[in-house]
């Protein structure tokens, strides 16, 4: 794991930090809006199991991500000046960027369960499964294989 910023880059860090999550957030409110209104279709009632588990992965799954990703905005009201708490210290930065890598891997999960489930409402077979497996597979490699790996320390 990479060295913590030094304090004087911590609120450079954070800022930084927090304007990458803008442009997460609208995507898991969105895949959130959908599945919300989901169950009050009147087709909702006829989904396979396996669709029915899909839904639910997705569903919570939003939910969670929504709240992890959020998190660090939240923390940011919080700590404001009145409280006399530090508003940013390089463990605050350490502990807000996990919370995020958990919701972002929650997210990844609920995409692909959402994936599966539209797929499996519009195609048979082995398509939902190629669908589901092209995107969870894409979600790897660019959400998590491309900065782990392709971009090391070393470079």
């Amino acid at each position: 794991m990479a060295e913590p910023p030094r304090d004087d880059n911590v609120d450079d860090a954070f800022r930084a930090f927090l304007e990458g999550l803008r442009t997460t957030l609208p995507g898991v409110q969105v895949l959130f809006a959908f599945l919300l209104i989901l169950p009050l279709q009147e087709s909702f009632h006829d989904l396979a199991p396996s669709e029915r588990v899909a839904f639910y992965i997705a569903f919570f799954g939003s939910a969670l991500a929504s709240i992890l990703l959020i998190a660090p905005s939240a923390h940011q009201r919080l700590r404001a000046p009145v409280s006399g708490v530090k508003r940013h210290s390089a463990r605050h930065l350490q502990i807000t960027v996990r919370i995020t890598i958990v919701g972002t891997i929650i997210f990844a999960m609920a995409l692909a369960a959402a994936v599966y489930l539209v797929s499996s409402l519009v195609m048979d077979g082995i398509g939902v499964l190629l669908a589901t497996l092209a995107v969870t597979a894409l979600l790897g490699w660019s959400w998590f294989y491309v900065p782990l790996v392709t971009f090391s320390d070393k470079e």
